[in-house]
């Protein structure tokens, strides 16, 4: 192999997807001569306990995203944090901020020296290159390797990303000097699913009630047996239904790493929630080949995207973006939704620990390398006037600890984004009961109000009821709650700055992290153990980063919701939750704002911010301090507008209505 290796130029990192075709007999003169290093995706070989076992064969077919860099970038970026003025066509957008279509020539015609094929969509932004690992081997001098890599185990013993067998490589790509800094990043040479689904569903064991009864819910509402019109009837959407407006002409988007259960939906609609929803659509998409047939592992969570969202809006037409769980497969699903321009909403609900990142930072990467080209398609979704909207994980202020094993303080990606609603969870008011799988123990638990979701709150009923399980086993077993926190790898955007509680913080710390161990591969300090303190006060402090979530609507497992899954046993089951179900149902309820406003009322952050700060504020802040309203850190400030853990608060669905209508262009 020639050694490509020159001057190096670091770049940021992540994603593409497919459109027109392109293949050179033969490489252009940019071939030859100086080569600069590209960044790229997961490397498998940072992970904890990864080893390699030998080569990946060259003959390994492959699909390898070359994001290219967005033209007038900062200008884009001023323009969607400050609110855009009037919405692009997918073509005004590739003319004014798509990649510079030499260096995509260039790119295509290289690559073609290799014998690989390159397709490129309407934005002019992502080009996907198809060939086998021994050609992008030779065309971008690096070595797949093989890996074997462990569980990513949670702190509760779940492992949540499961042990596999993946290729990848420690290699920075390579190209030729005169277009890399064109090219953003290069994702596909590592097909590791590093993604999470951000659903979380009850302790059936703690709960003496049938999960899959009707008529088990009669009497528990709203305990675990929510449907999407408790949804719009807490959060005041029934008025804008009461108007007509129920979605009726517009499209919502659902990304997804996990291939839907054909027919789920329907017959979610149907027969659990009794939704007239006749003349609508549901359509997949098979994003850079998709995600294989449906399966136990993720349909679940795409099975509810779909059904929660074309639940809150009945007259919507659905589209179902579905990807395989790669770097590559993720951010290609969210630039296919982009240039298609078609969903006038999109939502997803799957998600990693910044702390992941931070690990491929240590490797020699620019602080937001991996996250770069998320944003490029979220920039590009904000300015066609797009909403959009991610879970916010479900391990409270804690995300790291469920993929990656670290106890550290994280949020979640890509809800950490400047560039889309970050969408959090709380815990509806009511009674709970708790109770042994022998019924001889029984404890009840009154949340008297609405709050932050977190776990917190049950430690003591569950220690009480599980025998040989003393409280602090409970509690390292149930570090759960709407996540929420302070980027480490992004700034505070325009819309939050001199928004109170965007800078400060309220905490009630019953986990301190300890045990403090240097990854020998990255050399990221981190902890492993918390110290606990049940009965902890509240601290206060200063903070700096984007902070998430945006919002905050009932996500919590035991105040949550039933799900449809025909490859599941029992197929319909009640106590399910977590910001996976939040994400969706907004992206429903935006649905059904854009049929009233008569247009897309477009990215929600600039508006939802300068309202909530202004008198009439649509959004309750969840600024009760203590612990009784937190998402197992972050608790609330009194009187402040943003609280992390539940951001501006909960919406009244049909006041912002009126809020977003008025500020999006028409």
């Amino acid at each position: 192999m020639v050694d490509k290796r020159s001057a190096v130029m670091r770049l940021a990192a992540v994603a593409a997807t497919a459109g027109v075709m392109f293949a050179g007999a033969t490489a252009a003169s940019a071939a030859s001569g100086a080569h600069s290093t590209v960044a790229q995706g997961v490397d498998p070989g940072a992970l904890p306990g990864s080893t390699v076992f030998g080569k990946t064969p060259p003959g390994t077919p492959e699909t390898v995203s070359f994001i290219m860099r967005e033209n007038n970038l900062a200008q884009l970026e001023a323009s969607v944090t400050d609110g855009v003025s009037s919405y692009l066509s997918v073509g005004r957008f590739a003319a004014q901020y798509g990649g510079n279509p030499t260096a995509i020539h260039d790119l295509q015609t290289y690559l073609a020296g290799d014998g690989i094929t390159t397709s490129v969509d309407g934005d002019q932004v992502d080009v996907v290159a198809s060939g086998t690992a021994g050609e992008f081997d030779q065309a971008l001098d690096v070595q797949q390797d093989q890996y074997h890599v462990p569980a990513q185990s949670s702190t509760g013993g779940q492992a949540s990303v499961p042990a596999q067998t993946v290729h990848g490589t420690a290699d920075a790509p390579q190209l030729p000097s005169a277009f890399a800094s064109d090219v953003l990043a290069v994702l596909g040479l590592s097909n590791y699913s590093a993604f999470t689904s951000n659903a979380k569903h009850i302790d059936a064991a703690v709960h003496g009630t049938d999960k899959s009864s009707p008529t088990s819910c009669e009497k528990q509402l709203p305990n675990s047996c929510n449907l999407p019109q408790n949804f719009a009837s807490d959060y005041g959407l029934n008025p804008l239904y009461d108007d007509g407006a129920d979605g009726q002409g517009q499209t919502i988007g659902i990304v997804t790493l996990a291939a839907l259960d054909p027919g789920a939906p329907q017959y979610f609609w149907q027969n659990v929630a009794h939704i007239a929803s006749t003349g609508r659509t549901v359509t997949t998409v098979n994003v850079q080949g998709g995600p294989g047939k449906p399966n136990l592992g993720g349909s679940g969570e795409t099975d509810l995207d779909v059904e929660q969202s074309g639940g809150v809006a009945p007259g919507a037409n659905v589209i179902v973006y579905q990807a395989a769980n790669t770097d590559s497969g993720f951010a290609g699903a969210f630039f296919q939704a982009a240039s298609d321009d078609v969903a006038d909403s999109v939502s997803s609900s799957w998600g990693e620990s910044e702390t992941i990142i931070a690990n491929q930072v240590a490797k020699g990467r620019e602080p937001a390398a991996y996250e770069a080209a998320f944003d490029e398609a979220f920039l590009e979704m904000a300015a066609q006037g797009q909403s959009g909207f991610i879970a916010s994980g479900d391990n409270g202020a804690y995300d790291a600890s469920d993929d990656i094993g670290t106890t550290n303080l994280s949020i979640d990606a890509s809800g950490d984004s400047p560039y889309i609603t970050s969408a959090g969870a709380t815990t509806l008011a009511g009674d709970q009961t708790f109770q042994n799988a022998n019924k001889h123990k029984s404890v009840t638990v009154d949340v008297p109000a609405e709050r932050m979701w977190g776990w917190d709150y049950l430690w003591e009923p569950v220690a009480v009821v599980t025998p040989g399980h003393n409280l602090n086993q409970v509690i390292r077993q149930n570090v759960w709650g709407g996540g929420g926190g302070f980027s480490a790898l992004y700034a505070q955007p325009s819309y939050q700055q001199g928004v109170s509680g965007t800078s400060s913080y309220s905490a009630v710390p019953y986990l301190t992290p300890t045990e403090y161990l240097r990854s020998k591969k990255s050399g990221l300090l981190w902890p492993h153990s918390w110290a606990i303190n049940p009965s902890p006060s509240v601290i206060t402090g200063t903070a700096s980063g984007r902070a998430t979530p945006d919002l905050a609507t009932n996500g919590d497992p035991d105040t949550g919701y039933w799900l449809y899954q025909p490859t599941a046993k029992p197929a319909l089951e009640n106590g399910w939750g977590g910001t996976s179900f939040d994400a969706p149902q907004l992206n429903g309820a935006t649905a059904v704002i854009d049929s009233y406003s008569g247009h897309r009322v477009g990215f929600w952050n600039p508006a939802i911010y300068a309202a909530a700060s202004s008198p009439h504020s649509p959004f309750t802040p969840l600024d009760q301090s203590g612990s009784n309203n937190d998402n197992v850190y972050y608790t609330g400030t009194p009187g402040a507008v943003f609280d992390p853990g539940a951001g501006l608060g909960t919406p009244n669905l049909s006041a912002l209505a009126t809020v977003l209508a008025a500020a999006s262009p028409h």
